[in-house]
């Protein structure tokens, strides 16, 4: 395997460090996101961690010519440049702070690597999607199919619909115009691909293969990770803790960023 050289994973992925401490805490964005997404949650650890932000290749201000169909195909691609990151900074027992896909991603990360990671902490993760016999996922085949068809056909449309639905909290709607926004600025074609390999992704099976200890933060309400899935996952990964948060829709890094860092604070107390 070819190793890359810091400068290289820094640009590729748009890395950023902030922070006084020594421990890193690497937080991972979700689908359609960058690295925005964590600008109310990242400041509370500042203090005591070298905060590192990044955005998957396609997103924000990553590299988009780096963005390889098959690499990127399966999340292994997205867990490998968590990986990348991690031995850039020369990271030891990091926290590991993973939204929606991405914590799936964090997931198969430290199954590769156990010992660069001191936790992982997962907020609305799924290990897959559609509906199995015996498992709820949330969707049908057929759901995920059109959804995957309207986006092909209507990016923009397909952005403007969903990004409500996804973020919930009707009531404040300028939290869905900023994932609708944020959508829109993600390469469209990139998107396309890296919906299918999301949606169609199926990890249940990795569950049980995860040695680091692991925080599901589950949000009430969630139309993408329902709280059958958290609860499913808890059930599946040794040692987990779970936290069922008032906080409703799926992005409480964006709607309940006060009550998302302290059940992370919370966590990080207990374990030590």
């Amino acid at each position: 395997m070819t190793t890359l050289s810091s400068a290289s994973v820094f640009h590729r992925n748009n890395v950023m460090i902030t922070g006084e401490g020594s421990q890193v805490m690497l937080f991972a964005h979700g689908f359609g996101c960058d690295h925005h997404m964590w600008r109310h949650v990242t400041p509370a650890f500042e203090g005591d961690y070298k905060v590192i932000t990044f955005d998957n290749v396609g997103a924000g201000d990553s590299d988009a010519s780096k963005f390889d169909t098959g690499k990127y195909a399966t999340l292994h691609g997205y867990a490998q440049d968590i990986l990348d990151i991690l031995h850039a900074v020369d990271a030891r027992k990091a926290i590991f702070v993973g939204h929606s896909v991405s914590a799936m991603v964090g997931i198969l990360a430290a199954i590769a690597e156990p010992d660069l990671f001191e936790h992982l902490i997962l907020v609305g993760p799924s290990p897959s999607y559609i509906n199995d016999d015996g498992y709820t996922g949330g969707f049908t085949r057929q759901d995920i199919e059109e959804m995957l068809e309207f986006l092909d056909g209507n990016y923009l449309g397909w952005s403007s619909a969903m990004a409500p639905a996804i973020m919930g909290n009707s009531d404040r709607p300028a939290l869905s115009n900023e994932l609708e926004n944020s959508f829109c600025r993600t390469d469209p074609t990139i998107a396309q691909h890296f919906a299918r390999t999301t949606f169609l992704s199926d990890h249940r099976d990795d569950l049980p293969k995860l040695a680091v200890p692991a925080l599901i933060l589950q949000c009430s309400d969630d139309v993408i990770a329902p709280d059958v899935v958290g609860r499913y996952m808890h059930a599946r990964i040794p040692g987990s803790s779970f936290v069922q948060m008032k906080a409703t829709g799926h992005c409480p890094n964006l709607s309940a960023p006060e009550e998302t860092v302290s059940e992370m604070k919370s966590y990080l107390s207990r374990s030590r």
